[in-house]
């Protein structure tokens, strides 16, 4: 019999193959439209942007891979946290579902061609403002906690000199342009529940490092805004 370890090890290996690489693909494994050049680079961008994040952090900084990988393993990890990641995975997969089912169906008539581009454009941003947030912070743990055996501390240097929570903003940044890029305007009912659920992840998480991360508080007295420059 295979030990628990094995079993845990090859349950989060089998996750993690379909949500980097089988779902950004699903809107083209929905809608059969193998000529579709949006669904196309919209599943290649998202896989190349998780690798070279991926690469450029564990070179930066190894141990912070060893820590995402044990993601929703913690014992110390927030409850309330426990509880909103699966709303925000299910919200967030609910997104490319709409767009495949979209193209099969055809409820939305395709955006102009320079609507598309922008998004596109709009969307690598994202993606790299969320990629360079991982890279810097030593500790964008894939859990809310306080990770004191890693000798937890305030990074406010990069992106994170000018807005406290970049992860957060280039993903919203992301998933507000993509039915625009996918031609799917039904897909913005599950866009606005992912939204949504960021923006309270975000509250919440920056409250329990005010409370609790020595030096937080300071932080945010120096970087006003949570995730919008000049508004929150």
């Amino acid at each position: 019999m295979e030990s628990p370890k094995k079993l845990l090890s090859l349950r989060i290996l089998i996750q993690a193959v379909f949500f980097i690489i089988v779902v950004p693909f699903l809107p083209l494994l929905i809608s059969q439209k193998w000529g579709w050049w949006e669904g196309w680079v919209y599943g290649l961008l998202g896989i190349t942007s998780f690798v070279i994040s991926r690469v450029l952090a564990a070179k930066s900084h190894p141990d912070l891979i060893a820590e995402r990988a044990r993601f929703m393993q913690h014992a110390d990890a927030q409850s309330w946290d426990k509880k909103i990641i699966p709303l925000m995975g299910l919200a967030g997969f609910l997104i490319v579902v709409v767009v495949g089912l979209d193209a099969l169906l055809g409820w939305t008539p395709a955006f102009d061609l320079p609507v598309r581009l922008l998004a596109l454009v709009l969307i690598v941003a994202g993606y790299a403002i969320s990629s360079c947030a991982l890279i810097e912070n030593r500790f964008f743990s894939g859990n809310v906690r306080l990770q004191t055996e890693r000798g937890h501390t305030v990074v406010s240097s990069g992106p994170y000199g000018w807005m406290r929570h970049p992860g957060y903003a280039g993903a919203l940044l992301s998933y507000l342009v993509t039915p625009l890029f996918l031609n799917s305007v039904w897909a913005y009912i599950p866009t606005f529940l992912t939204i949504g659920l960021y923006v309270l992840r975000t509250a919440l998480e920056d409250q329990f490092l005010q409370e609790n991360l020595e030096g937080y508080q300071e932080y945010a007295g120096q970087v006003r805004y949570r995730l919008l420059p000049g508004i929150w």
